[in-house]
This record gives structure tokens, sequence and C-alpha cells, in this order.
């Protein structure tokens, strides 16, 4: 055997070695899970306590790539789902146009890049929410992140959990801020995934 029959052989065996690997590290997506995900939110009531609410629809994407560590999420959430477990307040807040005026505004976005990959997991999402049409930053940090095997079958399913702040009034949803309610609003988000087929 020559040389160049040796060669070739092992060139195209390394070849196949890297499209593997790459075949392996490509982007994977997930899709939301409506049942076991819901943006919650903590704000404050006249400086007297804080209420709690979440949002009970939600839909969209994550797409992660844990090789690369990099990774997108593309959110959609149903303002007309808004819940207070107090219907008279869930009343107002979606007809009150410096609320959630969730006839003008029925859905809310949240679109960013998944970062701060540390052994495949991200730590923290660098995104937008669009609220009201308006647009700003909002940065989630991680706190937990597991992706495993689906009990049901059909691939992997990851769940997190992530929080973060923003101002309201920035939204132009300033209703009692002259009462003086503070505008800063916690989230608290649960979220899982399903790896699309």
């Amino acid at each position: 055997m020559t040389k160049t029959t040796r060669f070739l052989p092992a060139v195209v065996g390394a070849a196949c070695g890297v499209l593997t690997v790459a075949a392996l590290a490509a982007p994977v997506t997930y899709n939301i899970d409506p049942q076991h995900t819901f943006p919650a939110f903590r704000a404050d009531h006249a400086g007297r306590s804080t209420f709690t609410g979440r949002i009970n629809e939600t839909s969209g994407t994550i797409v992660l790539d844990k090789e690369a560590g990099t990774g997108e999420v593309n959110i959609t959430m149903n303002m007309e789902t808004l819940d207070f477990g107090i219907p008279g307040l869930e009343s107002h807040l979606k007809t009150e146009a410096t609320a959630f005026d969730t006839a003008k505004y029925p859905t809310a976005t949240y679109t960013g890049k998944l970062v701060d990959f540390n052994d495949g997991k991200p730590g923290a999402v660098d995104g937008t929410l669009n609220w009201r049409g308006v647009s700003k930053p909002v940065r989630l940090t991680i706190e937990k992140f597991v992706c495993a095997p689906s009990g049901r079958g059909g691939g992997e399913v990851c769940g997190a959990d992530a929080v973060g702040e923003f101002s309201r009034a920035d939204f132009g949803a300033n209703f009692g801020q002259q009462m003086g309610f503070d505008m800063n609003v916690k989230l608290i988000i649960q979220i899982e995934a399903q790896q699309a087929r």
C-alpha cells in the first residue's frame, strides 16, 4: 500500500468524524409547553402590599445549541389570559388604558439570546420585551436549567426558572403612579419546552 492509499482513508475518516461532531452540535428547537409555562409577575399595590398575577396562555420556541453555547428565545404571551385570582381586578386592568388595555394590546412578546453558558447550560437571556407597542431590553437571570428525556416520549424536555425586573411605566402602563404606586415589576417565570419532532 502506497502512502497515498494510506493517507486517503485517514482523511476521509477524519472528515466523517468532523461531520458527525457537527451534526451532534446542531441547534435543537424546543416548543413551549403551554401547560407547564407561566410567566408570573409581582407588582406594588399602593405601597401596602404586593399583588401577584400570571399569564395563563403562552406559546413560542427555544433554540438551543449546547455545544456552541448559543440559543434563542421567542415567546408570545396572550395578555387576555391575565390572572390575578380576582375577577374584578382583572376586568379593570384589562380595560384600563394605562394598565393592560388588552383590547388594544392583546399580546406581548419576548425575544432574546441565551448567554452566559456553563457546561452547556445558559445562565441568562439578553432579550427584548415588546408590550403595548413599546420595545425595551429586559434581562432574565436563569436560576435553574435542566434538560432530560421526556417521560412521555418524543425527545428531550428542557425546563427553567428565570427572574427579571422592569418598570411598567417604560411601557406606558403607569396606572397608579400619581397615587404612589411603585412602577417596578418583578418577573418570576417557569418554563418547559419539548424538543420538536
